[in-house]
């Protein structure tokens, strides 16, 4: 273990997402005691050519102590930050000055002192790989997946959550969590939905900080997850139970017990959610979440917030009056980074399906994309970035989603004016939660369903697990891009084969 830092990386910037925190910087690393233990595992997240967010929680008062071990001839930098009970003692550490397309390793460690050094006391370890550089064409595997201990099925307690096992065993460089990786609205008794015994949740439905990082807590309790999360590059995004159901900023407020009316959910939420991810606040808005993550030449992904900026789902849509689900300033950067994006493909990131309907129909409004025979979605936004895509000669585009627990696969000829604008949507799901098969879609945009499974719902949690999936991408060195849906076992369901234009 090297003590003194080299002078490439002693210049090297470390910093914190969480405001109220120190930061310190040590050449040497003196020996200490290791008094607190990392509770619920380690994460990199948002990591880019040159930096990530190393994040970790213990259950004290103390600080976190974040190792990063270069591949090859790199140093190691070390850098602490306090962590408090205002934040669930939950910590983030910013590295910069990463390389790209290189192994780092690093060790996380919590003491109640402001030195110390790894393997006192049950220090985590975790490793991660850089992007490669924008012009670098190297193949690229990802995975994505959401819906987690949704509608009271939770983790089983045999097999906990049994898809992180096929997810961990599948090679990719990174993992996105798209979206209800908490249910925040629900509960997790002893007797699952499907009847089977599972962990019981030590929470209610969330009304109050306790709760809401309860549920975080809950989740990240499985070791194949933590496992997950140690071993690559995660991406987090939310959708809507990580607040509650179909929320947006003016509709998160519940009147039923345990919820006070007139309460706001979404900050509460919010902060949670930031709390327990690997996520870098941006820049004078530490609350946005809508990014672009760049993975050598075939790939720019582009992340969207499609909760916090929202009009109200029982608003209608209309081309004189459209709607907005991203907001005016999310939908400017999206364009923007579009038009400056040289990427093989596109892929964007929504947690909300594009023509399977969601929310509910009539007054409460659709709470997804489509308008669905309806005024209430958010088809008119949609299609207006459709165009600006194909305006902009963008012909290589994959939506991922998921949301409606069961998996889809769909081909969109969105405008009769150039039918060779084709864009292709991958909807997975569940991770494990509930399965709700449905077989309706929105036409609008010259829709065609390639793959639906499952089409019924299962009698028991034997049959469930086997419905739950994840999707995976792999993009070639030439640009061939491969798009799957993938079973606890790992297997693909469906594969999609697709050339760029």
């Amino acid at each position: 273990m090297p003590c003194c830092l080299s002078r490439s990386l002693r210049r090297t910037t470390l910093a914190t997402t969480l405001s109220s925190a120190t930061i310190f910087l040590s050449a040497c690393v003196a020996a200490a005691p290791a008094l607190a233990p990392v509770t619920h595992g380690v994460a990199a997240g948002d990591v880019t050519t040159e930096s990530t967010v190393i994040w970790s929680r213990t259950d004290q008062p103390a600080y976190m102590h974040v190792l990063i071990e270069g591949s090859r001839n790199d140093s190691s930098a070390h850098a602490v930050v306090r962590v408090h009970a205002d934040g669930d003692y939950t910590g983030k550490v910013r590295v910069t000055g990463l390389k790209a397309g290189r192994d780092y390793g690093y060790k996380v460690w919590f003491s109640t002192s402001k030195t110390g050094r790894p393997g006192m006391n049950g220090d985590a370890e975790g490793h991660f790989r850089t992007p490669p550089a924008s012009k670098e064409p190297e193949a690229v595997a990802f995975g994505w997946g959401g819906d987690l201990a949704g509608q009271n099925v939770c983790r089983d307690a045999v097999e906990g959550f049994p898809i992180f096992k096929a997810i961990n065993a599948t090679p990719m460089d990174f993992f996105i969590g798209l979206g209800d990786m908490i249910y925040a609205d629900g509960v997790c008794n002893p007797t699952g939905l499907y009847g089977n015994a599972q962990v019981s949740g030590q929470f209610l439905q969330a009304a109050n900080m306790a709760d809401y990082w309860g549920h975080w807590r809950y989740n990240r309790e499985d070791e194949a997850y933590r496992s997950l999360l140690a071993s690559m590059p995660y991406y987090a995004i939310w959708d809507d139970h990580e607040v509650v159901n179909d929320f947006g900023p003016l509709h998160d407020t519940r009147t039923a017990p345990p919820y006070t009316p007139g309460v706001r959910l979404m900050p509460m939420g919010l902060k949670a959610m930031l709390d327990y991810n690997p996520i870098l606040p941006a820049g004078n808005t530490p609350e946005r979440l809508y990014r672009n993550i760049r993975w050598g030449k075939n790939l720019e992904m582009f992340v969207l917030d499609t909760r916090q900026y929202r009009d109200a789902n029982f608003v209608a849509d209309s081309a004189a009056g459209p709607k907005t689900m991203l907001g005016r300033e999310q939908v400017v950067w999206l364009k923007d980074a579009l038009k400056k994006s040289n990427a093989t493909w596109t892929v964007i990131v929504s947690s909300v399906p594009m023509s399977i309907p969601t929310g509910s129909a009539g007054a409460a409004g659709r709470d997804g994309w489509a308008n669905y025979q309806e005024t209430g979605g958010f088809e008119h936004e949609l299609t207006d970035i459709l165009r600006y895509m194909q305006q902009n000669g963008m012909y290589n585009v994959v939506w991922i989603t998921t949301d409606v627990h069961f998996s889809e696969v769909f081909r969109y000829t969105p405008f009769q004016d150039d039918p060779a604008f084709q864009v292709h949507e991958i909807v997975t799901g569940p991770i494990n939660a509930g399965i709700g098969p449905n077989a309706a879609f929105d036409p609008t945009l010259g829709t065609v369903s390639l793959f639906r499974f499952p089409t019924t719902t299962p009698a028991n949690y034997g049959e469930a697990k086997q419905m739950f999936n994840f999707g995976l991408i792999k993009i070639a060195e030439d640009g061939t891009l491969v798009a799957s849906i993938n079973g606890i076992d790992g297997a693909a369901w469906y594969e999609l084969q697709l050339h760029p234009h």
